[in-house]
Protein backbone atom coordinates (compact mmCIF):
# COMPACT_ATOMS: atom_id res chain seq x y z
CA UNK A 1 0.00 0.00 0.00
CA UNK A 2 1.56 3.41 -1.03
CA UNK A 3 0.98 6.43 1.22
CA UNK A 4 0.54 10.08 -0.56
CA UNK A 5 3.50 11.96 0.88
CA UNK A 6 1.75 14.33 3.48
CA UNK A 7 0.85 10.72 5.33
CA UNK A 8 4.41 9.41 4.14
CA UNK A 9 5.75 12.56 6.28
CA UNK A 10 3.35 11.90 8.87
CA UNK A 11 4.50 7.54 9.02
CA UNK A 12 8.08 9.41 9.59
CA UNK A 13 7.15 12.03 11.95
CA UNK A 14 6.48 8.49 14.28
CA UNK A 15 10.08 7.52 13.96
CA UNK A 16 11.47 10.98 15.02
CA UNK A 17 12.51 11.87 11.04
CA UNK A 18 12.43 15.45 10.94
CA UNK A 19 10.40 16.62 8.27
CA UNK A 20 8.68 20.35 7.36
CA UNK A 21 5.75 21.90 9.69
CA UNK A 22 2.79 21.65 7.76
CA UNK A 23 -0.32 20.01 7.40
CA UNK A 24 -2.98 18.41 4.95
CA UNK A 25 -6.20 20.70 3.48
CA UNK A 26 -8.82 19.66 1.44
CA UNK A 27 -10.29 23.24 1.10
CA UNK A 28 -9.10 26.31 0.12
CA UNK A 29 -9.84 27.66 3.71
CA UNK A 30 -8.11 24.61 5.43
CA UNK A 31 -5.01 25.61 3.39
CA UNK A 32 -4.62 29.23 4.09
CA UNK A 33 -5.31 27.89 8.04
CA UNK A 34 -2.26 25.51 8.03
CA UNK A 35 0.02 28.31 5.98
CA UNK A 36 -0.51 30.65 8.76
CA UNK A 37 0.30 28.05 11.13
CA UNK A 38 3.17 26.79 9.42
CA UNK A 39 4.66 30.16 8.59
CA UNK A 40 5.32 32.08 5.08
CA UNK A 41 6.52 31.42 2.91
CA UNK A 42 5.39 28.22 2.69
CA UNK A 43 4.75 25.63 -0.59
CA UNK A 44 1.46 24.22 -1.58
CA UNK A 45 1.47 20.99 -3.32
CA UNK A 46 -0.56 18.23 -4.54
CA UNK A 47 -0.65 14.84 -3.02
CA UNK A 48 -1.20 12.30 -6.00
CA UNK A 49 0.65 9.28 -6.42
CA UNK A 50 2.40 9.77 -9.74
CA UNK A 51 5.46 12.01 -10.43
CA UNK A 52 5.67 15.22 -12.41
CA UNK A 53 3.51 17.12 -10.00
CA UNK A 54 6.27 20.21 -10.02
CA UNK A 55 5.68 20.43 -14.46
CA UNK A 56 1.73 20.02 -14.06
CA UNK A 57 1.63 22.86 -11.87
CA UNK A 58 1.07 21.25 -8.64
CA UNK A 59 3.71 22.26 -7.05
CA UNK A 60 3.78 26.77 -5.84
CA UNK A 61 5.27 28.50 -3.67
CA UNK A 62 3.23 31.16 -1.80
CA UNK A 63 4.29 34.07 0.44
CA UNK A 64 0.93 35.24 1.43
CA UNK A 65 -2.45 34.02 2.30
CA UNK A 66 -3.72 35.37 -1.31
CA UNK A 67 -1.46 33.52 -3.03
CA UNK A 68 -2.07 30.28 -0.91
CA UNK A 69 -5.75 30.82 -2.02
CA UNK A 70 -4.55 31.13 -5.39
CA UNK A 71 -2.79 28.36 -5.25
CA UNK A 72 -4.96 26.14 -3.69
CA UNK A 73 -7.46 27.15 -5.88
CA UNK A 74 -6.08 25.97 -8.68
CA UNK A 75 -3.99 23.05 -7.31
CA UNK A 76 -7.73 21.34 -6.16
CA UNK A 77 -9.44 19.69 -8.72
CA UNK A 78 -6.39 19.07 -10.76
CA UNK A 79 -5.75 16.34 -12.80
CA UNK A 80 -2.33 15.31 -12.75
CA UNK A 81 -1.89 12.25 -15.05
CA UNK A 82 -5.35 10.83 -14.52
CA UNK A 83 -5.08 11.72 -10.51
CA UNK A 84 -7.57 14.02 -9.54
CA UNK A 85 -6.12 16.25 -6.73
CA UNK A 86 -8.40 15.83 -3.76
CA UNK A 87 -6.00 17.30 -0.72
CA UNK A 88 -2.92 19.13 -0.82
CA UNK A 89 -0.25 19.93 1.38
CA UNK A 90 0.89 23.62 2.81
CA UNK A 91 4.24 23.25 4.70
CA UNK A 92 7.19 25.92 5.45
CA UNK A 93 9.36 26.46 2.90
CA UNK A 94 12.80 25.13 3.12
CA UNK A 95 15.60 27.09 2.21
CA UNK A 96 17.73 24.46 0.62
CA UNK A 97 21.95 23.91 0.53
CA UNK A 98 22.18 21.13 -0.75
CA UNK A 99 19.82 17.92 -1.52
CA UNK A 100 20.51 14.43 -0.86
CA UNK A 101 18.61 10.53 -1.70
CA UNK A 102 18.39 7.94 0.65
CA UNK A 103 15.60 5.04 0.71
CA UNK A 104 15.98 1.51 2.05
CA UNK A 105 14.03 -1.50 0.69
CA UNK A 106 14.33 -5.17 0.33
CA UNK A 107 17.04 -7.02 -1.67
CA UNK A 108 15.12 -10.09 -2.59
CA UNK A 109 17.98 -11.82 -3.90
CA UNK A 110 20.48 -11.10 -1.35
CA UNK A 111 18.23 -11.60 1.56
CA UNK A 112 18.91 -8.50 2.87
CA UNK A 113 17.87 -4.94 3.37
CA UNK A 114 19.44 -2.66 1.26
CA UNK A 115 20.45 1.14 1.40
CA UNK A 116 20.87 3.40 -1.56
CA UNK A 117 22.12 6.90 -0.84
CA UNK A 118 22.98 9.04 -2.76
CA UNK A 119 24.61 12.85 -2.73
CA UNK A 120 22.70 13.71 -5.93
CA UNK A 121 19.08 13.94 -4.87
CA UNK A 122 15.83 16.15 -5.91
CA UNK A 123 15.99 13.59 -9.25
CA UNK A 124 14.70 10.18 -10.03
CA UNK A 125 17.21 7.23 -8.64
CA UNK A 126 16.77 5.88 -12.06
CA UNK A 127 18.60 9.04 -13.82
CA UNK A 128 21.26 8.93 -11.31
CA UNK A 129 22.02 5.85 -11.67
CA UNK A 130 22.00 6.08 -15.77
CA UNK A 131 24.19 8.90 -15.63
CA UNK A 132 26.32 8.84 -12.88
CA UNK A 133 26.50 4.99 -11.19
CA UNK A 134 29.07 5.90 -8.59
CA UNK A 135 27.16 8.49 -7.74
CA UNK A 136 24.88 5.64 -5.52
CA UNK A 137 26.53 3.75 -2.34
CA UNK A 138 24.73 0.66 -1.87
CA UNK A 139 25.02 -1.49 1.15
CA UNK A 140 23.26 -4.20 2.92
CA UNK A 141 22.16 -4.82 6.14
CA UNK A 142 21.89 -8.10 7.90
CA UNK A 143 18.39 -7.56 9.16
CA UNK A 144 19.24 -9.88 12.43
CA UNK A 145 22.01 -7.26 13.38
CA UNK A 146 20.30 -3.99 11.56
CA UNK A 147 21.91 -0.68 10.88
CA UNK A 148 24.37 1.13 13.37
CA UNK A 149 25.56 4.64 14.00
CA UNK A 150 28.54 4.10 12.59
CA UNK A 151 27.76 2.15 9.34
CA UNK A 152 25.34 5.08 9.04
CA UNK A 153 28.21 7.65 9.17
CA UNK A 154 30.40 5.66 7.11
CA UNK A 155 28.03 5.26 4.87
CA UNK A 156 27.19 9.51 4.37
CA UNK A 157 31.07 9.48 4.25
CA UNK A 158 31.42 7.08 1.43
CA UNK A 159 28.41 8.90 -0.69
CA UNK A 160 30.63 12.28 -0.25
CA UNK A 161 28.02 13.89 1.52
CA UNK A 162 28.47 17.27 2.92
CA UNK A 163 30.61 16.62 6.17
CA UNK A 164 29.11 19.37 7.80
CA UNK A 165 25.89 17.20 6.65
CA UNK A 166 27.40 13.78 7.63
CA UNK A 167 26.21 14.08 11.36
CA UNK A 168 22.52 14.69 10.85
CA UNK A 169 22.09 12.72 7.79
CA UNK A 170 23.93 9.56 9.85
CA UNK A 171 20.87 10.19 12.34
CA UNK A 172 18.30 10.40 10.03
CA UNK A 173 19.09 7.03 8.11
CA UNK A 174 19.39 5.27 11.76
CA UNK A 175 15.97 6.76 11.98
CA UNK A 176 14.57 5.65 8.38
CA UNK A 177 16.06 1.93 8.97
CA UNK A 178 13.88 1.87 12.21
CA UNK A 179 10.61 3.19 9.91
CA UNK A 180 11.18 0.64 7.98
CA UNK A 181 11.36 -2.48 9.71
CA UNK A 182 9.37 -1.57 12.85
CA UNK A 183 6.98 0.43 10.36
CA UNK A 184 6.88 -2.53 8.28
CA UNK A 185 7.57 -0.81 5.21
CA UNK A 186 8.49 -2.47 1.70
CA UNK A 187 10.05 1.11 0.71
CA UNK A 188 10.82 4.25 2.76
CA UNK A 189 12.49 6.61 0.67
CA UNK A 190 13.56 10.58 1.39
CA UNK A 191 14.03 12.10 -1.84
CA UNK A 192 15.12 15.14 -1.35
CA UNK A 193 17.12 14.80 1.92
CA UNK A 194 17.74 18.34 3.03
CA UNK A 195 20.64 20.17 4.07
CA UNK A 196 20.18 23.63 5.28
CA UNK A 197 22.18 26.83 5.69
CA UNK A 198 21.19 26.51 9.49
CA UNK A 199 23.14 23.41 9.40
CA UNK A 200 20.21 20.84 9.96
CA UNK A 201 18.91 18.02 7.87
CA UNK A 202 15.46 17.20 7.20
CA UNK A 203 12.91 15.11 4.77
CA UNK A 204 11.57 17.24 2.56
CA UNK A 205 9.23 14.75 0.49
CA UNK A 206 8.47 11.13 1.33
CA UNK A 207 7.73 8.07 -0.33
CA UNK A 208 6.69 5.34 1.70
CA UNK A 209 5.02 1.70 0.69
CA UNK A 210 4.04 -0.15 3.81
CA UNK A 211 4.16 -4.16 3.20
CA UNK A 212 0.09 -5.54 3.46
CA UNK A 213 1.00 -8.75 5.04
CA UNK A 214 1.82 -6.59 8.36
CA UNK A 215 -1.47 -4.99 8.17
CA UNK A 216 -2.46 -7.46 11.17
CA UNK A 217 0.16 -5.58 13.30
CA UNK A 218 -1.02 -2.31 12.30
CA UNK A 219 -4.73 -1.51 12.52
CA UNK A 220 -3.79 2.28 12.14
CA UNK A 221 -3.26 1.44 8.49
CA UNK A 222 -6.80 1.68 8.23
CA UNK A 223 -6.69 5.36 7.73
CA UNK A 224 -4.33 4.92 5.15
CA UNK A 225 -6.96 2.56 3.25
CA UNK A 226 -9.23 4.80 3.82
CA UNK A 227 -8.19 7.03 1.38
CA UNK A 228 -6.26 4.65 -1.36
CA UNK A 229 -6.42 5.47 -4.84
CA UNK A 230 -7.46 2.59 -6.98
CA UNK A 231 -8.68 2.41 -10.40
CA UNK A 232 -11.65 0.52 -11.28
CA UNK A 233 -9.70 -2.62 -12.25
CA UNK A 234 -7.89 -2.81 -8.72
CA UNK A 235 -11.32 -1.78 -7.00
CA UNK A 236 -12.50 -5.23 -8.72
CA UNK A 237 -9.80 -7.64 -8.37
CA UNK A 238 -10.13 -6.32 -4.42
CA UNK A 239 -13.27 -7.77 -4.24
CA UNK A 240 -12.52 -10.97 -5.85
CA UNK A 241 -9.15 -10.78 -3.02
CA UNK A 242 -6.78 -10.64 -6.00
CA UNK A 243 -3.08 -9.64 -5.97
CA UNK A 244 -3.47 -7.14 -8.87
CA UNK A 245 -1.89 -3.85 -10.09
CA UNK A 246 -3.07 -2.29 -12.88
CA UNK A 247 -0.24 -1.16 -15.88
CA UNK A 248 -0.21 0.21 -19.05
CA UNK A 249 -0.02 -2.36 -21.32
CA UNK A 250 -2.33 -4.61 -23.99
CA UNK A 251 -1.05 -8.41 -22.41
CA UNK A 252 -2.85 -9.31 -20.11
CA UNK A 253 -0.92 -11.36 -17.02
CA UNK A 254 -2.48 -14.29 -14.79
CA UNK A 255 0.59 -16.35 -13.01
CA UNK A 256 0.47 -17.94 -10.17
CA UNK A 257 3.00 -16.99 -7.50
CA UNK A 258 4.27 -13.46 -7.14
CA UNK A 259 7.78 -14.61 -8.73
CA UNK A 260 6.67 -16.10 -11.66
CA UNK A 261 4.31 -13.43 -12.01
CA UNK A 262 6.82 -10.48 -12.30
CA UNK A 263 9.65 -13.37 -14.02
CA UNK A 264 5.94 -13.36 -16.79
CA UNK A 265 6.38 -9.67 -17.33
CA UNK A 266 10.06 -9.25 -17.99
CA UNK A 267 9.65 -11.82 -20.66
CA UNK A 268 6.77 -10.01 -22.31
CA UNK A 269 9.15 -6.95 -22.25
CA UNK A 270 12.18 -8.94 -23.22
CA UNK A 271 9.88 -9.98 -26.51
CA UNK A 272 8.86 -6.70 -27.72
CA UNK A 273 5.30 -6.37 -25.73
CA UNK A 274 3.97 -4.65 -22.41
CA UNK A 275 1.80 -6.08 -19.78
CA UNK A 276 -1.67 -5.02 -19.25
CA UNK A 277 -1.13 -5.96 -15.30
CA UNK A 278 0.81 -8.12 -12.44
CA UNK A 279 -1.86 -10.74 -11.58
CA UNK A 280 -1.21 -13.33 -9.13
CA UNK A 281 -3.51 -16.24 -8.64
CA UNK A 282 -1.39 -18.05 -6.12
CA UNK A 283 -2.25 -21.50 -5.26
CA UNK A 284 -5.68 -21.46 -5.79
CA UNK A 285 -6.88 -22.12 -9.62
CA UNK A 286 -9.76 -23.34 -9.55
CA UNK A 287 -12.72 -22.43 -11.27
CA UNK A 288 -13.70 -19.75 -9.36
CA UNK A 289 -10.51 -18.37 -8.85
CA UNK A 290 -9.85 -18.34 -12.95
CA UNK A 291 -13.12 -16.62 -13.11
CA UNK A 292 -12.55 -14.12 -10.95
CA UNK A 293 -8.82 -13.18 -12.58
CA UNK A 294 -10.44 -13.56 -16.63
CA UNK A 295 -13.33 -11.10 -15.23
CA UNK A 296 -10.52 -8.75 -13.66
CA UNK A 297 -8.76 -8.80 -17.23
CA UNK A 298 -11.99 -8.71 -19.29
CA UNK A 299 -12.92 -5.46 -17.35
CA UNK A 300 -9.78 -3.79 -18.57
CA UNK A 301 -10.47 -2.74 -22.58
CA UNK A 302 -6.88 -2.02 -23.33
CA UNK A 303 -6.45 -6.22 -23.61
CA UNK A 304 -5.40 -7.66 -26.56
CA UNK A 305 -4.49 -10.77 -25.65
CA UNK A 306 -4.15 -12.61 -22.33
CA UNK A 307 -0.67 -15.08 -20.98
CA UNK A 308 -1.39 -17.37 -18.50
CA UNK A 309 1.60 -18.59 -17.24
CA UNK A 310 1.22 -21.38 -14.29
CA UNK A 311 4.32 -23.56 -13.21
CA UNK A 312 2.52 -26.37 -11.23
CA UNK A 313 3.62 -27.02 -7.50
CA UNK A 314 1.25 -27.54 -5.20
CA UNK A 315 -1.03 -25.97 -8.04
CA UNK A 316 -2.00 -29.61 -10.16
CA UNK A 317 -2.21 -28.76 -13.92
CA UNK A 318 -5.23 -30.66 -14.51
CA UNK A 319 -7.25 -28.01 -11.77
CA UNK A 320 -6.04 -25.36 -13.84
CA UNK A 321 -7.53 -26.86 -17.20
CA UNK A 322 -10.90 -27.19 -15.26
CA UNK A 323 -10.77 -23.76 -13.96
CA UNK A 324 -9.94 -22.28 -17.25
CA UNK A 325 -12.34 -24.55 -19.36
CA UNK A 326 -15.24 -23.50 -16.19
CA UNK A 327 -14.09 -20.26 -16.53
CA UNK A 328 -14.46 -19.45 -20.25
CA UNK A 329 -18.06 -20.80 -19.90
CA UNK A 330 -18.83 -17.69 -17.48
CA UNK A 331 -17.04 -15.18 -18.75
CA UNK A 332 -17.27 -13.73 -22.76
CA UNK A 333 -14.05 -12.83 -23.18
CA UNK A 334 -13.02 -10.01 -25.64
CA UNK A 335 -9.35 -11.31 -26.19
CA UNK A 336 -7.84 -14.53 -26.96
CA UNK A 337 -5.81 -16.52 -24.48
CA UNK A 338 -2.19 -17.82 -24.77
CA UNK A 339 -1.24 -20.83 -22.39
CA UNK A 340 1.58 -22.27 -21.13
CA UNK A 341 1.41 -25.13 -18.42
CA UNK A 342 3.84 -26.94 -16.84
CA UNK A 343 4.99 -28.99 -13.67
CA UNK A 344 2.39 -31.48 -12.07
CA UNK A 345 0.25 -33.20 -13.91
CA UNK A 346 0.72 -30.62 -17.01
CA UNK A 347 0.16 -33.61 -19.29
CA UNK A 348 -3.25 -33.99 -18.35
CA UNK A 349 -4.08 -30.29 -18.04
CA UNK A 350 -2.96 -30.04 -21.71
CA UNK A 351 -5.20 -33.13 -22.39
CA UNK A 352 -8.25 -31.48 -20.80
CA UNK A 353 -7.70 -28.01 -22.92
CA UNK A 354 -7.74 -29.88 -26.19
CA UNK A 355 -10.39 -32.09 -25.42
CA UNK A 356 -12.56 -29.51 -24.54
CA UNK A 357 -12.95 -28.24 -27.90
CA UNK A 358 -12.14 -24.62 -27.27
CA UNK A 359 -11.41 -23.25 -30.78
CA UNK A 360 -7.93 -21.74 -31.23
CA UNK A 361 -9.31 -18.53 -31.29
CA UNK A 362 -10.09 -18.50 -28.21
CA UNK A 363 -7.08 -20.48 -26.88
CA UNK A 364 -3.54 -21.20 -27.50
CA UNK A 365 -1.29 -23.62 -25.81
CA UNK A 366 2.54 -23.25 -25.81
CA UNK A 367 4.87 -25.76 -24.32
CA UNK A 368 7.40 -22.97 -22.66
CA UNK A 369 7.14 -19.54 -21.25
CA UNK A 370 9.17 -17.85 -23.90
CA UNK A 371 6.87 -19.28 -26.85
CA UNK A 372 3.77 -18.17 -25.20
CA UNK A 373 4.97 -14.81 -24.58
CA UNK A 374 6.25 -14.37 -28.26
CA UNK A 375 2.23 -15.79 -29.13
CA UNK A 376 0.87 -13.66 -26.60
CA UNK A 377 2.57 -10.07 -27.97
CA UNK A 378 1.99 -11.19 -31.38
CA UNK A 379 -1.83 -11.20 -30.59
CA UNK A 380 -2.07 -7.85 -28.49
CA UNK A 381 -0.14 -6.58 -31.93
CA UNK A 382 -2.77 -7.95 -34.20
CA UNK A 383 0.06 -10.05 -36.15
Amino acid sequence: MDLFEYQGKQYFARFGIAVSPGGVADTVDQAVTVAEQAGYPVVVKAQVQVGGRGKAGGIKLANNADEVRLHAGNILGMDIKGHLVKRIWVEHASDIVEEYYASFTLDRAAKKHLLMLSAQGGVEIEVTAEKDPDAIIMLHIDPVVGLSAAEAHKACVDAKINPKAVDGAAEILVKLYECFTKGDCDLAEINPLIFRPDGGVHALDAKVSLDNNAAFRHPEWDEYRATEELDEREQLARTHDLQYIGLEGNVGIIANGAGLAMSTLDVVNQVGGKAANFLDIGGGANADVMTAALEVINFDKDVKSIFINIFGGITRGEEVAKGIVQALGRVELRAPIVIRLDGTNAEEGREILKSAGIPESKLISKPTMLEAARAAVALAKGN
